[in-house]
């Protein structure tokens, strides 16, 4: 325990952070890894996700003499991250029992790979806000099963600390997991925070684009834990690491990172040694307490699973599922900028926005892009942000895609402006209506287009502003910004602008 903490540019200053991730997926298969027992990582029944330990077997409640069976579709969601990923895939692996005692796996050991992976010697190329590019490389991705769910009761925080008891859900026991494990990366320096979170979002969305995963983190289905040490500056050798566990969101995932580094810095700084251990993250404070000292592999005393052959993969089978692989999230992101002929800084706003997608599925329904960006990255960002909620909930709750390809369809064919436009998408988000040209029409909201009355408008705008009007007819467009003022007023923001400047010059020569 340290008394006070470095900055993070402290500590940065005088170690080199060195970091490694460890990514828990759940795959979205129908039934669990080893029995048949229904996978609530593939359900969205809520009412059932509810119940607690129904959705089990023998298998997956670990009784005696219950024998698991393999799940295909799992082995096949694994080659393809595992192809993903750049990694090789193993022609034979083998599942051993990682032995350790815990209430969430009542037969005390987990289903799992060790020595031998499915998938191994991988990388990842993460792009961070800025463009900078940096490898992840990936040791390892290996299948295993998932655990139960541990509920503590009686305590302030919902943590063990201060229950009074704990109750066990076995619903999420034998869930098909991959774990991807990163090596030690090193050279990031004080972006090594930032790193770690761009690599855990580019992994979601990879996991998203292949469709093994729902990937929603705040339910759990992606888990990260951050290994992090620290060396002195220049130093070819490694620290002792600590193991931040289930960081579930990649804000979380770049604090922890700073906290542990400002910690072990402050720890090293005063002449102590920092344990090798696995530590709690809190949300709340943002920081992290000690767990368990951390065990090294030969403590779980793995041996092959005696109840399962070894798995055999052969290169027709590999081949197969690559040529089922979709447009993997980087490709498809350089292919859109290409194609919407966004600039270099336009496209990085949208990707860190998170807007990519809503951008392309408003395209699809018949958006230009340039007003697909224009909408979802303005207002409806605004929106977001003053809900504090996503884009993608936006999206599911609020206004579709196709609600903002409508409304701009509405600009492209002349019937809004953009003033309108923005009243009309109000009264979308406010829930008050669903249908843009709908409203429109309700509300009497199309721009007036009408000549004649526009005509009149600006006549009257020039003999109260004739010195414009000469301007304008001797050349000088800028003088016309008065006049359309005067007509948009006039006309309640309602009028065609394009019509208005053509008629102002128009006018002028008379």
């Amino acid at each position: 325990m340290v008394d006070k903490l470095l900055t993070f540019e402290e500590a940065v200053k005088k170690f080199d952070p060195t970091f490694g991730i460890e990514v828990h997926v759940e795959l979205c298969t129908k039934t669990k890894m080893f029995c048949s027992a229904p996978n609530p990582a593939f359900e969205n029944d809520k009412s059932l996700l509810e119940n607690p330990n129904t959705l089990t077997t023998p298998v997956s409640l670990g009784l005696p003499g219950a024998l698991p069976v393999l799940n295909r579709q799992a082995v096949e969601y694994a080659i393809m991250l595992g192809l993903a990923l750049n990694c090789k895939i193993a022609p034979r692996s083998v599942f051993s029992r990682k032995n350790y005692f815990y209430p969430d796996l009542s037969k005390d050991f987990q289903t799992s790979q060790y020595d031998l992976p499915t998938c191994l010697d991988g990388y990842l190329d993460v792009e961070l806000e800025d463009g900078e590019v940096f490898r992840v490389e990936i040791e390892r991705a290996h299948l295993e099963e998932d655990a139960g769910k541990n509920t503590h009761v009686g305590g302030a925080t919902g943590r063990i600390q201060g229950a009074d008891h704990s109750l066990v859900d076995y619903n999420r026991a034998g869930v098909p997991l991959v774990e991807i494990v990163t090596r030690p990366v090193r050279g990031a320096g004080k972006r090594a925070p930032e790193v770690a979170a761009a690599y855990v979002k580019a992994l979601r969305d990879i996991f998203k684009a292949l469709g093994i995963s729902r990937a929603q983190m705040e339910r759990g289905n992606v888990r990260a834990d951050v290994n992090l040490s620290l060396a002195e500056s220049g130093s070819q050798e490694l620290g002792t690491r600590t193991e931040t566990k289930n960081v579930n969101s990649f804000n979380a995932i770049k604090d922890a990172a700073i906290y542990e580094i400002r910690r072990q810095a402050a720890v090293l700084s005063s002449g102590g040694k920092v344990n090798q251990e696995t530590r709690h993250w809190h949300e709340d404070s943002k920081t992290t307490s000690a767990g368990r000292p951390k065990s090294d592999a030969d403590d779980y005393r793995y041996f092959p699973e005696p109840d399962l052959v070894p798995l055999d993969i052969d290169t027709q089978w590999v081949e197969r599922v690559r040529k089922t692989l979709p447009e993997l999230p980087a490709a498809k992101r350089k292919r859109l900028k290409e194609e919407y002929g966004f600039a270099d800084l336009e496209m990085r706003d949208v990707i860190n926005a998170g807007a990519l997608d809503l951008i392309e599925a408003t395209v699809l329904a018949g958006s230009s892009p340039q007003g697909a960006r224009k909408w979802w990255m303005t207002q409806l960002a605004t929106f977001a942000s003053e809900n504090a909620i996503t884009l993608d909930e936006v999206a599911d709750t609020k206004c579709t895609p196709e609600q903002v390809a409508a409304l701009q369809k509405l600009i492209d064919a002349g019937d809004i402006n953009d003033k309108i436009a923005r009243q009309v998408l109000e009264i979308v988000l406010n829930g008050e209506g669903d249908d843009p040209a709908k409203i429109v029409e309700e509300k009497g909201l199309k721009v007036v287009s009408d000549d004649g009355a526009l005509v009149s408008v600006i006549q009257d705008a020039f003999k109260k502003m004739p010195k414009a009007k000469d301007d304008i007819a001797a050349g000088n467009l800028g003088a016309a910004g008065p006049i359309i003022g005067m007509v948009m007023k006039a006309t309640g923001g309602q009028a065609d602008g394009k019509r208005v400047r053509e008629l102002i010059s128009e006018e002028a020569k008379k």
